[in-house]
């Protein structure tokens, strides 16, 4: 059906009446927010209509409409979406991937060149010349997470909250 086939001063001063109608419900029913936005959207028809916007309007939509269908019924198209998820899913794939190597790259101590008895090598690759004093270690592994503090409730206890109030209150 073509736009000039279709009699559009009843079918918008229609829909504008309907909407009115039901605006002035909503307006009793649930106040005049409400009410007085259903009107404004119940305008919108015969506002198109009278300011000659319904043929543009028109070709947005049977555009619209043609591009879905061409998009529901075309194989080469399917196969276009099904290649750009693939390139998705690999874009997710490698992201995953990098995060990962930098998480090991981050937990794992720098090498540090030593003597063989805990104690780091001098700048010049030697021993360092006072035996008496122990040189710190390097780095600590990072294989121990911190450790928290014990008086703290656990997260999923249900009175933790009031506790807190209660004693920012001084109360127990």
């Amino acid at each position: 059906m073509s736009f000039d086939q279709i009699a559009w001063l009843p079918l918008c001063a229609g829909a504008t009446g309907v909407g009115l109608v039901l605006s002035f419900l909503l307006l009793r029913r649930r106040g005049a927010a409400a009410g007085l936005r259903a009107a404004a959207w119940s305008l919108l028809p015969i506002a198109a209509l009278l300011t000659d916007a319904l043929p543009t309007l028109w070709q947005i939509g049977t555009a619209i409409g043609g591009f879905f269908a061409g998009l529901a019924f075309n194989p080469k198209v399917w196969a276009g979406v099904a290649v750009a998820g693939l390139s998705v899913v690999l874009f997710l794939v490698s992201g995953l991937l990098r995060g990962r190597r930098r998480a090991a790259a981050r937990e794992t101590p720098a090498a540090v060149p030593s003597t063989g008895q805990g104690r780091p090598l001098a700048p010049g690759g030697t021993a360092p010349q006072s035996p008496q004093r122990k040189a710190a270690p390097a780095a600590k592994p990072a294989a121990k997470p911190a450790a928290k503090p014990a008086a703290k409730p656990a997260d999923d206890d249900d009175f933790s909250d009031v506790e807190d109030i209660l004693k920012r209150h001084g109360i127990g």
